[in-house]
């Protein structure tokens, strides 16, 4: 090779390549400019790394002190904003390594022994993917703690409960709010599952085959609070399940409070009004001067595509990939960036929405009491006091909504002897059940919406 063609040769391969990438190539192939977020995990990596490579006699121990020091000054400087990031370096690990070298000199050339940027970058992403869990975890449980407090100030506020968006049956507001407390209580679960399942660590897998160099991985996996070492080094490299089991958490949390989201807008109604968002949470109309709008809601009920299409980039990345690493798998990060961001935003806005909301709740009952959402009740009376099926009973209770419904009036306002040219057996007692109060005390099935087990719920919920 010539002296030029020396001078001009690719830095980060070396011999290999006679010159540098055309500016085209350095833009299509560089992810400094969203993997920089990954440098805490990238220095912790290489910290734990330095430690094993002077427990193995490759460091000696004024050159893992050198190193740690050097990366310590970096975190530092990209912390406060001092660090500069050059695209020509593609990536964090080349960029963290590019600044060792000027702070240390030639030292800083031996952190590289025994690993590749494949395991590196592997392992960078599981330790972001774990510090994600963590803190999405946490927001969660906030989240939870703001449903339970909500629903205990609102405890005896009845509400109609749905299906088809129809009023179906009357049920306690706390029950309905609970019913979100567990959705989130298993999207927690999920994520500890997740945590668990994916909590080994990838490093000294190096490119795909592992190293001749008697590394101790069980050390690294230690020193970086993993359960063991990864079993396959073809496997270690190549494995996104961890990153794609995030984002299904993630799509499926953004369900649930896409659900409640809209909950909220429907809540907040004319047709509704059953809650009202201050205006911490609302924004209005640039045109109409009285309207409020449930802004926070909507959001957090469209940020819910944004981390499907995360979820679905991933998935469509991985697919057709042959072992072990490719480009293709730079593009696994910002997917995973994207959505925990958003996850965690529409969690705190959930959550101080929730804390938000007024209850309405003569508007709730009002609606609770309407649409004959206590013929059930009726029906269930005809069974336990006249004995009879319950299919007869719902025919013959259809058969009184209907002459309520010709004469305009609810069910506990129908006469003794309306009831009765239907079915000759009903007494006065049957209006004791058609109260719609009478009906929620009367669900005290386990997981029903009586106060007895509603309360029961909200103990359980605060343990």
């Amino acid at each position: 090779m010539t002296k030029k063609n020396m001078s001009a040769s690719n830095k980060m391969w070396g011999g290999r390549f006679d010159s540098q990438p055309s500016n085209l190539m350095q833009e299509i192939n560089q992810s400094i400019t969203f993997d920089q977020k990954l440098y805490k995990q990238d220095i912790r990596g290489s910290i734990a790394h330095a430690k094993m490579l002077e427990k193995i006699k490759i460091l000696t121990k004024n050159e893992a002190e050198k190193i740690i020091s050097g990366l310590k000054k970096i975190e530092k400087e990209i912390s406060d904003g001092e660090f500069i990031f050059r695209i020509e370096l593609e990536d964090i690990h080349m960029n963290i390594e590019s600044r060792l070298k000027e702070i240390i000199g030639d030292t800083a050339g031996k952190l590289h022994t025994a690993r590749s940027r494949n395991d590196q970058v592997a392992l960078d992403l599981r330790l972001f993917v774990r510090d994600e869990i963590d803190e999405i975890k946490i927001l969660l449980s906030d989240l939870q703690k703001n449903l339970v407090k909500k629903a205990e100030e609102n405890f005896g506020v009845i509400m109609p409960g749905f299906t088809h968006l129809q009023v179906a049956q009357p049920v306690l507001f706390s029950h309905h709010l609970l019913a979100y407390f567990e959705m989130f209580k298993r999207d927690i679960s999920r994520l500890s599952d997740l945590r668990k399942r994916m909590n080994e660590c990838p490093l000294g897998a190096c490119a795909l085959a592992g190293t001749s160099f008697p590394i101790d991985r069980a050390m690294v996996a230690k020193e970086l609070g993993f359960d063991r070492p990864t079993a396959n080094s073809m496997d270690s490299v190549s494995d996104r399940d961890f990153a794609i089991e995030l984002l299904f958490c993630l799509a499926l949390t953004a369900t649930h409070l896409s659900r409640l989201a809209e909950e909220i807008v429907i809540w907040m109604s004319k047709g509704f009004e059953f809650i009202k968002l201050s205006d911490a949470f609302t924004s209005g109309s640039s045109i109409m001067p009285q309207k409020k709008n449930p802004d926070a809601a909507e959001l957090v009920r469209a940020k819910t595509g944004r981390i499907f299409g995360s979820l679905f980039s991933l998935l469509t990345t991985i697919k057709g990939l042959t072992l072990t690493y490719s480009k293709d798998m730079q593009e696994d990060k910002e997917p995973i960036f994207d959505a925990t961001k958003n996850s965690k935003l529409c969690l705190r806005a959930m959550s101080g929405m929730i804390s938000d909301l007024k209850v309405n709740e003569k508007k709730m009952l009002a609606m609770a009491a309407s649409s004959y959402s206590t013929a059930t009740d009726l029906a269930d009376w005809l069974v336990k006091n006249l004995k009879m099926p319950f299919r007869d009973a719902h025919h013959i209770t259809g058969s009184i909504v209907k002459v309520a419904e010709n004469k305009g009036v609810a069910l506990h306002e129908l006469k003794l002897s309306d009831l009765q040219k239907i079915e000759k057996k009903i007494t006065t007692k049957v209006f004791e059940c058609l109260s719609v109060e009478n009906s929620v005390a009367s669900r005290t099935s386990a997981g029903g919406t009586s106060q007895v087990r509603v309360k029961e719920e909200i103990l359980r919920a605060k343990k």
